[in-house]
């Protein structure tokens, strides 16, 4: 059997809609897809030890990835559609990466099952398989629907966000999120009899959600955890505060509604550059009175300050000025006043959005 681009499986973990392929691409293998590794050691044959396995990474519905070993007389290849071992039965995946590029992945994800421990890949696919999985993956959508209709008559405060089959169409996956605990065991008893399937709950976050939904950023491109970010990493206040972005959690949340995971992406640029900086808690002191720091410019490497009178006129001062000024106070002197250093003036004014607001976002 020769897959159709018309198969919903062309558009199960790409970015491309399913039209953009032309005839002969390898569609599985995309760069379009959120979860392709480039093989940059393809080419490259290492030693080789008799009677053992190789290890193939396999993705499946382009949120996660596995380790699978294999028999060298395999000969599998990126692209390649596999039957590879689960708990009960068997699961259809994609082969994303072979060679000795796979140990070095696993060494950067910290995978630590041993070897004779690991999942098996069982062969390529048969076209009887493809015809099952491809069976399994347009019931998705219609069980996720109803499996909603089900769970809202029990009275679950939960959210259904996604639906995976298994590739031998024995077992699902439901992903959902919810506040607090959720007793679905009446859930799993409705579902199993309906679909005739195993059931599996598994709880998922708010920025896990957001990756499998997807959806648009305020910046107009498409959210980064449903397009290529695949490991999330904590965000905090620090990052915004120290790119000094405007404590207005509008802006800084994301539509998961957690800062956005695009705060950290300049941090270490900004920390790196602070370095130059000194510090923002020295008050100056001049004749006119003593001034106090508001904020920064960083990468203009300009501090602004204002009188401790008169907080909503603030004066922008280069960085080496404002050393100079500290050095001059070290030594008991003081400026005449503020005004003759500063480059530019603006007139402040408050948000009023409070340190307490950002924590409630931040992880």
């Amino acid at each position: 059997m020769k897959p159709s681009l018309k198969d919903p499986v062309f558009n199960r973990g790409c970015c491309k809609m399913k039209g953009d392929f032309a005839e002969g691409q390898l569609v599985l293998n995309r760069s379009a897809c959120k979860l392709h590794e480039y093989n940059w050691m393809k080419d490259y044959e290492g030693e080789k030890t008799e009677g053992t396995p190789l290890i193939a990474e396999v993705r499946f519905k382009n949120d996660h990835k596995d380790f699978y070993t294999y028999p060298e007389e395999l000969d599998l290849h990126e692209g390649d559609l596999v039957a590879v071992e689960a708990a009960i039965g068997h699961d259809i995946g994609i082969v994303t990466l072979v060679g000795p590029l796979v140990e070095k992945q696993m060494k950067r994800k910290r995978y630590r099952t041993p070897l004779e421990e690991m999942r098996k890949v069982y062969r390529r696919a048969r076209a009887n398989d493809v015809e099952k999985w491809l069976a399994a993956i347009a019931l998705e959508d219609s069980t996720l629907y109803r499996t909603r209709t089900i769970a809202e008559n029990l009275g679950l405060e939960m959210k259904l966000n996604d639906i995976e089959y298994q590739g031998d169409k024995t077992k699902a996956i439901f992903y959902y999120t919810a506040d607090g605990r959720v007793d679905f065991r009446e859930l799993i008893k409705k579902l199993a009899e309906e679909f005739h399937i195993r059931i599996e709950m598994r709880q998922i976050g708010v920025r896990q959600e957001s990756a499998k939904l997807g959806g648009m950023g305020s910046c107009g491109r498409e959210l980064c955890c449903a397009s290529w970010i695949s490991t999330f990493q904590s965000v905090t206040t620090s990052a915004a505060r120290i790119q000094q972005l405007s404590p207005n959690p509008q802006k800084l949340a994301g539509q998961c509604g957690k800062l956005k995971c695009c705060l950290n992406y300049e941090y270490e640029a900004y920390a790196d550059a602070l370095k130059a900086f000194p510090d923002a808690n020295i008050v100056l002191k001049f004749e006119n009175g003593d001034a106090i720091h508001q904020k920064n410019d960083v990468f203009k490497g300009i501090m602004w300050y204002s009188y401790t009178t008169d907080k909503g006129n603030i004066m922008a001062i280069p960085v080496d000025k404002v050393k100079e000024i500290i050095e001059m106070n070290k030594d008991g002197k003081k400026p005449e006043k503020l005004e003759d250093y500063a480059v530019t003036k603006e007139q402040h004014t408050n948000e009023g959005y409070s340190e307490k607001d950002l924590n409630k976002m931040s992880d």
